[in-house]
């Protein structure tokens, strides 16, 4: 037996046959980056917290391991990433939740970059993310053709099927093992844990780390 952190689940309410049919588009587009046709990349959000307690730990017996708080929770760091395997890691931070517009302040810039690289290369970019709601709001909606026009194309996983996206690794990587444990005084000293984390995990894997930079008036807000 070994000890080991119980994970959330919902692979209870995954469609079978449509994660089949998923799987096997989402293979073939790895493949085809594998080869040089497209540039592939995976899209996902997550969130932090001034308060990072252990869920579990090991300690001496009679002796009870304790962690001091600060004196107040502060508010959510949320980041918005792009992960390129083996090749990049794009991300931005801002305090408080992300919205279809800060998600479309970083499209508006994938695509730019998308089209520079179709003259380029002669490459689309596909990013691989989930169907949340700032992902397929009416505003983004309104600005596919916008960024397919720039060579900038989504490919949309199955419901509850995060382990298809490898970019969760990622971020389960940086909580557990980077900020795990930590009280922090401050949302900003949260922010430069964050990313610190990031590129320490980055350097480590030999691939580029971008933090995107937001309007002042998006990111604070």
């Amino acid at each position: 037996m070994i000890w080991k952190r119980t994970r959330h689940s919902h692979r209870g309410k995954q469609d079978p046959v449509e994660k089949a049919k998923k799987l096997a588009d989402l293979e073939m587009l790895q493949w085809s980056a594998a080869a040089g046709e497209i540039d592939l990349f995976y899209l996902d959000e997550s969130g932090f917290s001034v308060w990072m307690p252990v869920e579990y730990s090991y300690f001496f017996i009679g002796e009870q391991k304790r962690m001091e708080q600060t004196s107040r929770r502060g508010k959510r760091i949320s980041i918005l990433g792009l992960l390129q395997p083996l090749v990049s890691f794009v991300y931005g931070l801002v305090v408080g939740s992300f919205d279809s517009q800060r998600y479309i302040t970083m499209m508006d810039e994938q695509a730019r970059q998308a089209q520079l690289g179709f003259e380029q290369t002669g490459r689309m970019r596909m990013i691989v993310q989930d169907n949340g709601p700032i992902h397929t709001s009416k505003v983004v909606r309104a600005k596919w053709a916008e960024w397919e026009a720039c060579g900038l194309y989504f490919f949309f996983l199955p419901k509850y099927c995060s382990e298809l996206n490898p970019i969760e690794t990622e971020w389960h990587q940086l909580k557990t093992h980077e900020l795990r444990g930590h009280m922090f005084d401050h949302e900003l000293d949260l922010a430069h844990a964050v990313i610190d984390g990031i590129d320490l995990r980055t350097q480590a894997q030999g691939i580029q780390a971008e933090r995107f930079h937001f309007p002042s008036k998006l990111a604070s807000s």
